[in-house]
């Protein structure tokens, strides 16, 4: 059938001074480095870290705010859920310029083949700047073991698929060689320069299982710039796993050797061992690019680096470990007496940055004091100095939980204030609600809780169940109400802040153990084609840590449960089309007959 023209697309404004405008394979300044997030794609690929489409469209927006420059939305042929998510963010985030005016281009991968690159141009069209991402395997292994295809079978379905991509009227066509850090160089050569002349307008070196080193991997991309004809057209791209922990580092080395493109994830989530970090590569970049990069530069608001890490991390359940760079809780902690002595005198002693500079605020300029007799108007702007935008609806049940805190604590602290904005406004649509509990334990008797839930018909439910301890009897109490088949497979807590009156932050995951309606409960990984099962985290905050516990648990069953009803709601969308269609033909059968 026919296939709709790609929509009309003009200069892409910048979120950042001087960000070139945006032209598929060109950078009009040889010094920018454009930064390609893949947090909806490869990072949802981890363990647990499945995203609702409405999480996904938050975490776009906060990636637009951020001053990403594509965003791979990510795989549509995996699910009709999936290509709906892409498409939502396309036809949002890709087409509504930020405060700023600037409009990342929205990115879909497809492997190199007709169906997925059909699903990821319906889905990324919408977008002002859409892109295709398409890849296939060209180390010997890859092709002999998992593809079991020849090197000239290998390139001619990639020049197949990048041409393919173009035709459907897609001007922005980006091409991996998966496995690129153990392929052979001569044949990398060979298949870059058929893709480029298939219209690829940008190149992507993927190091996929993170094999490579610093110098090996600057020095690859170094040659293939210099041996593969028709790059000054194209734009280079780096992606970095981290497996031997070298992610960041290739992928600075890759730009020093030329990349124009980085490929990284909030906090380095991704597959295995993860993906180079966006906050590690963009402040080395903005600490070192003029130095030692030859005033290379970005168009990161660094400012939103703090705010993205913890949506990112609320959303998926993947805590952030204290000593990770630039957004680990203990990135500008000091604790040894030396290192305080320093920091009292000149904070450069011991900090190459502020941690304002990431939109980290550890002081309050204005001398706010959050406490019971703080109000409304205080606590927005407190929230806003910390790098949230909360809605009116929103600001209702955080000012709500934040009194109740605060007639608790004497002093509520910024890390409170932030545990307590993830806990109502960072959470999925809310199902099933915890309108009350109660807990009896001890070494007397057997725990026992009672639990009250609002179900999705408003209708309130009561039931008791006992437990192996106070969580277990709760957690039974829920399962014997909601009724849907999980298994507990990760349980954390920790403290939010010092103190008996501490909030608990708590975390679990669960497995899906059962379909409904005929929906499956597992998604398919893009690069082996082979399904996975569905993990889905849930996380909460309160001063009681019974409590929190439950709320997480619920939370995690509310986004399993709104997983279900998005692949129904597709599904059902889907029939009513089919039908649609088939009605439509067999009238104009009909009619002509």
């Amino acid at each position: 059938g026919a296939r709709r023209a790609a929509p009309r697309r003009g200069a892409a404004r910048c979120a950042a001074e001087g960000r070139p405008e945006y032209v598929p394979g060109v950078i009009s300044d040889p010094n920018y480095l454009r930064i390609f997030d893949t947090t909806l794609r490869d990072g949802e690929q981890s363990p647990g870290a499945a995203l609702t489409c409405k999480q996904k469209l938050d975490i776009a927006r906060q990636l637009a705010r951020l001053g990403v420059d594509i965003i791979e939305a990510g795989f549509p042929r995996a699910s009709p859920d999936d290509l709906e998510a892409v498409r939502q963010i396309a036809k949002d985030v890709g087409c509504t310029p930020t405060e700023t005016g600037h409009i990342p281009v929205i990115c879909g991968l497809s492997r190199a083949n007709k169906e997925d690159i059909d699903a990821a141009w319906e889905a990324v069209r919408h977008a002002q700047f859409p892109r295709i991402h398409t890849f296939i395997a060209t180390s010997p292994i890859h092709m002999e073991a998992k593809l079991r295809m020849t090197p000239d079978e290998v390139v001619a379905q990639a020049v197949e698929a990048v041409t393919y991509a173009r035709s459907l009227g897609c001007d922005d066509v980006e091409f991996s060689p998966e496995d690129a850090g153990r392929s052979e160089l001569p044949f990398l050569y060979r298949i870059l320069t058929e893709v480029i002349k298939a219209g690829a307008t940008t190149i992507n070196i993927p190091d996929t299982v993170g094999y490579t080193i610093p110098n090996e991997f600057g020095s690859m991309i170094e040659a293939i710039r210099a041996n593969v004809p028709g790059l000054e057209g194209c734009v280079v791209s780096t992606h970095c796993q981290n497996d031997l922990g070298l992610a960041t580092a290739n992928s600075l080395a890759g730009a020093a050797g030329g990349a124009r493109q980085v490929e990284c994830t909030i906090n380095g989530i991704g597959e295995r061992a993860g993906n180079a970090s966006l906050e590690e590569v963009v402040m080395a970049v903005a600490m070192r690019g003029k130095e030692q990069f030859g005033g290379m530069y970005t168009g990161i608001d660094t400012k939103y680096i703090t705010s993205a890490s913890r949506m990112v991390s609320e959303y998926t359940g993947m805590l952030v470990q204290p000593h990770k760079a630039i957004v680990g809780a203990n990135a500008f902690a000091h604790e040894s007496g030396i290192h305080q002595d320093g920091m009292l005198k000149d904070k450069s002693t011991y900090e190459i940055m502020t941690p304002e500079s990431v939109g980290l605020l550890r002081d309050d300029d204005a001398g706010l004091v959050m406490g019971k007799h703080s109000g409304r108007h205080a606590l927005r702007t407190r929230l806003a100095d910390l790098g949230y935008t909360v809605s009116n609806e929103d600001m209702k049940d955080v000012f709500a939980r934040f009194k109740a805190l605060a007639d608790t604590k004497k002093i509520v602290t910024d890390e409170d204030l932030q545990a307590l904005v993830m806990d109502e406004v960072f959470q999925p649509t809310e199902i099933w609600h915890l309108d009350d509990m109660q807990i009896v334990c001890g070494t007397m008797g057997m725990p026992t809780a009672t639990v009250r839930l609002v179900g999705p018909d408003g209708v309130r439910r009561t039931t008791s169940a006992v437990g192996t301890g106070p969580v277990d009897a709760a957690y039974k109490a829920v399962q014997q109400i909601v009724q849907v088949p999980v298994e507990l497979t990760e349980f954390g807590m920790n403290a939010v802040t010092e103190g008996i009156d501490a909030l608990a932050n708590t975390r679990v995951m669960v497995a899906d153990l059962g379909e409904a309606d005929g929906v499956g409960s597992r998604s398919v990984n893009p690069q082996t084609g082979e399904g996975r099962d569905l993990m889905y985290s849930g996380m909460s905050a309160d001063s009681d840590v019974v409590v929190a516990s439950t709320k997480a648990y619920i939370n995690a069953l509310n986004k399993l449960l709104g997983m279900r009803a998005a692949k129904n709601a597709v599904s059902e969308s889907e029939t009513s089309e089919s039908d649609s269609e088939g009605a439509a033909a067999a009238a104009a059968a009909s009619n002509s007959a």
